[in-house]
């Protein structure tokens, strides 16, 4: 027997009963994106693997094991986007959208891809929302992004469940000198190190700080600090960014070994992290990568951004039930009709309800069937309302309305009067 066909691991099918989750949660974001000032880009999933190459920094983890890479026909490298500041760099470069030093806040949302191990909250097919904005040097541009995502995190309802993370690496000068410092100590300890970290020392050591591996955090205890390298500039911002935050009332903590995963950051990252979903805590991250557009072959270019797994926030709203009413139930009303003439009559009245209530989830019964049989349909489409027509009601020019669930009693209500009297009881039910 064949092998029945199914999704690649890691890569999940998103079912109707999910999708109304989705759909609230990228509207509330793009809606407050919208309010922000914020535009929307849309870049293509599949780039040349040399941008993330050039971007990422070729011994980072993701350009090293975890990319789906692979030749086309023309036999040139391409790669499913990992993440989505280079692909947007590339795009503002491309089209010169940035040149003259020209402002661009701009905001994308699509799925990205890694080779990683699948588990709850990390996927090899995941989706993102993310901003970038560019030719905005200040702490207050750090500011905003980090002010509005507090605002979605309070339209969520999930405030009380996340905290955010702040350092500052500095310009690459002091990063550099910081590195040095690092990989001085830390070659001090090589036997203390765990085997990851060894290798990471030699290629990129500043992702040591970011172990989970106790022995090495033990090593990393009295191990340099990045606060004491940094150079004037970097410090100021950052004094800039908190003191922003201090006057905006959004609580955080200093993360001295928060340094990101990606080559391209300086001066600010931050992450957004919860206690509520496991191994899996960042729900949003991001920074200040200010020599990105020049190291992409641009003209000199600031940019800060972040991106939210959405994956991760959608089971960050279920594992906190945080999801409004309204989205579980994707029926308002529910039309049942009894006979060729019903049906006929049900069909040009549904048409007039949705000129008149644009707003209305009405479903109309497709298939026919028994008076029972329609009125089990119109129980599990979780309708609050069923609308009955029939022969009596044709005659009378009338539709009973029946509440589904426990509303008051069934009325009969003509026709002309109908959309009236749906939109009281759909306000009130």
């Amino acid at each position: 027997m064949s092998k029945s066909l199914q999704a690649i691991r890691g890569m999940n099918d998103i079912l109707p009963e999910q999708t109304p989750l989705w759909r609230y949660f990228e509207s509330t974001v793009a809606r407050l994106l919208d309010n922000y000032g914020y535009k929307q880009i849309r870049m293509p999933i599949v780039e040349f693997t040399e941008l993330f190459k050039r971007s990422i920094g070729e011994v980072t983890d993701i350009v090293e094991k975890e990319m789906y890479t692979f030749e086309d026909r023309n036999g040139d490298s391409l790669t499913l986007r990992p993440e989505g500041t280079a692909a947007c760099v590339r795009a503002v470069l491309e089209h010169g959208i940035t040149g003259g030093g020209q402002t661009q806040k701009l905001w994308y949302i699509g799925p990205m891809f890694r080779h990683e191990r699948p588990q709850k909250g990390r996927y090899r097919q995941f989706h993102q929302i993310g901003c970038e904005v560019f030719n905005l040097d200040g702490p207050d541009i750090d500011a905003e992004l980090i002010v509005l995502t507090w605002r979605l995190w309070g339209q969520l309802g999930i405030r009380d469940a996340v905290k955010l993370e702040l350092n500052s690496l500095g310009t690459s000068e002091s990063r550099g000198r910081y590195r040095e410092a690092l990989v001085e100590y830390l070659s001090a300890h090589l036997d203390k190190l765990d085997e990851d970290s060894q290798r990471r020392l030699k290629t990129n050591p500043l992702r040591v700080l970011d172990t989970k591996n106790a022995d090495t955090q033990a090593v990393l205890v009295d191990a340099p600090k990045m606060a004491d390298y940094l150079d004037d500039e970097s410090r100021t911002h950052f004094e800039g960014l908190k003191a922003r935050l201090d006057a905006a009332g959004i609580p955080y903590v200093i993360n001295p070994k928060l340094v990101r995963g990606l080559d391209y950051y300086s001066k600010t990252v931050f992450e957004w992290v919860t206690d509520k979903l496991g191994a899996q805590g960042t729900v949003c991250a991001g920074g200040r990568y200010d020599g990105l557009v020049e190291q992409m072959g641009g003209k000199p270019t600031t940019g800060v951004g972040f991106a939210m797994g959405i994956e991760r926030l959608i089971l960050l709203l279920e594992t906190l039930e945080q999801i409004p009413e309204e989205i579980s139930r994707q029926v308002d009303v529910y039309l049942c009709a009894f006979g060729e003439a019903a049906e006929l009559a049900g069909l040009a009245l549904s048409e007039q309800l949705r000129d008149q209530l644009p707003g209305l989830r009405l479903q109309v019964n497709a298939g026919a069937g028994s008076f029972k049989s329609q009125f089990k349909k119109a129980d599990k489409s979780g309708a609050l309302y069923a609308l009955i027509l029939g022969d009596d009601e044709l005659a009378q020019q009338v539709v009973s309305v029946k509440p589904l669930r426990g509303q008051g009693e069934q009325q009969s209500i003509a026709f002309d009067a109908l959309a009236a009297h749906l939109a009281t009881c759909i306000v009130q039910g």
